[in-house]
């Protein structure tokens, strides 16, 4: 793998930030305007000659069809799916990573990190069916009534968080046939992984109540 002259190695950096940022590779037009460049022609011949030395993967004709050379799954295109979480993983562990599914994390808002796939009918009432794939933004902290992933010791729930005023958490389903969970934290691992920002079923978003 040949080395990058010092403007290639801004070129490179300025692809890997914008993929992590973005979730999805720069335009030639957004490497131009982001280095300053007169045209995105320049950023072209730069994108050619990272891709001639090793350093990217490039698919012509393709708008943002590049990819860091050995990309790790977090520096590709759209976003990870999350299947059955292993007890006490990290939600993104290599292992839970089902596929990866082309949408761009800006149609969302906030900005969707990673697609959970919903297991259960506890959310029927919101639009949310077993099957159906959740985005999620990774946050540790979300106001009262936010539909939120939780972790619970080591099972991972769709719920609505409501603090209670002695100290316990319920979690709210949206069906009718269930009660909601409470849980105290003195006794229970109690862990916002992030909050719902939207859905998808068979690719397709759908609004949620």
């Amino acid at each position: 793998m040949a080395v990058p002259t010092p403007r290639q190695s801004e070129v490179l950096e300025f692809i890997r930030n914008f993929l992590r940022r973005k979730g999805f590779p720069p335009t030639h037009a957004e490497i131009a305007a982001g280095l300053g460049f007169r045209s995105p022609n320049a950023a072209a011949s730069h994108v050619r000659l990272l891709a001639k030395k090793g350093l990217l993967e490039v698919a012509e004709g393709v708008s943002r069809g590049m990819r860091l050379a050995g990309a790790a799954p977090e520096e590709e295109s759209g976003l990870p799916v999350v299947g059955r979480v292993a007890a006490g993983a990290p939600i993104l562990a290599e292992p839970h990573v089902e596929a990866r599914f082309e949408i761009d994390p800006s149609l969302f808002r906030p900005r969707a990190d990673y697609l959970l796939r919903v297991r259960g009918d506890s959310m029927i009432e919101a639009g949310i069916l077993s099957g159906d794939l959740v985005a999620v933004h990774r946050t540790r902290t979300v106001e009262p009534g936010t539909m939120a992933v939780v972790r619970l010791d080591d099972e991972v729930t769709v719920k609505h968080w409501r603090p209670r005023a002695d100290g316990r958490i319920a979690l709210e389903p949206r069906n009718a046939a269930m009660a909601p969970i409470v849980v105290d934290p003195a006794s229970t691992e109690v862990t916002v992984e992030g909050t719902v920002v939207g859905v998808l079923r068979c690719g397709i978003p759908v609004a949620t109540s």
